[in-house]
């Protein structure tokens, strides 16, 4: 019951994150700056922690090269699945933002919820994944599945941030932020009723396909928005930030 508590616990900075963003969504400044974070948080997540966790779980199913074949595969499908649910996304003016330069206020706000459904995804698989490591290690040791509650709240709190910030629409971020809230509760509850069913090398595909999309969004969607922002400076100190959160709750965890 206690592990699964803290699954649930994990939600609470997610939403904290989400209401700080909310409050200050309107200054430009402060969506330049989460942006900025949004794209630090990310890249950190995959060199330090998707991909030694992925390779690591499907090294020891498979103990040869296959494992790296299969981590480069399901990475590849993750970027496709991410690129191919772009096509579906609404309010998506992805190319005309890239002809404006930005300059068009509504297509940048189109753009940033678009990034904001597609982030929602990619988050959502991820945080299941983090659901089921938290459970597992909180179920063997209470007092390591509370730092690591601590360390994967920490780093929810920019997600949320980015979430908040790119969702204009008050329906579509109520809706995103109670389905990010549960997700890391609903992996410890998969775990709960069907641990027996989740093998290494499942958890490690899914990790690979969640990388794919955490790429594309990163460098598909985030780095366009910093390279076309006029003033580099907040985007830069965003990504100073997002870089220095991420290391912290990693070191935590």
């Amino acid at each position: 019951m206690i592990a699964l508590l803290l699954t649930l616990l994990v939600g609470i900075f997610i939403v904290v994150g989400i209401i700080l963003g909310n409050k200050l969504k309107e200054n430009k400044k402060f969506i330049d700056i989460a942006i900025g974070i949004a794209f630090g948080v990310m890249t950190i997540l995959i060199l330090l922690d998707i991909i030694p966790e992925a390779y690591e779980m499907l090294y020891n199913s498979t103990k040869n090269i296959i494992g790296i074949i299969i981590l480069i595969i399901s990475t590849i499908i993750g970027f496709l699945i991410l690129k191919l649910l772009d096509s579906f996304v609404p309010h998506h003016e992805h190319e005309a933002l890239h002809h404006h330069k930005h300059k068009n206020e509504k297509c940048h706000n189109e753009h940033l919820e678009h990034v904001g459904i597609l982030a929602t995804i990619a988050i959502v698989i991820h945080n299941i994944i983090e659901g089921m490591t938290l459970y597992v290690t909180a179920y063997n040791n209470t007092k390591a599945g509370l730092l690591l509650c601590i360390a994967i709240g920490l780093h929810n709190i920019p997600l949320g941030i980015v979430i908040s910030s790119t969702l204009q629409r008050k329906k579509e971020l109520i809706i995103n932020s109670v389905i990010l809230a549960l997700s890391t509760f609903t992996g410890g509850l998969i775990i709960l009723l069907v641990n027996k069913l989740i093998s290494d090398m499942l958890v490690g595909i899914l990790l690979s396909i969640t990388l794919g999309m955490i790429i594309y969004i990163t460098f598909m969607e985030l780095l366009p928005q910093i390279i076309f922002n006029k003033d580099k400076k907040d985007s830069f100190l965003g990504i100073g930030l997002g870089v220095v959160l991420i290391l912290i709750s990693m070191f935590l965890g």
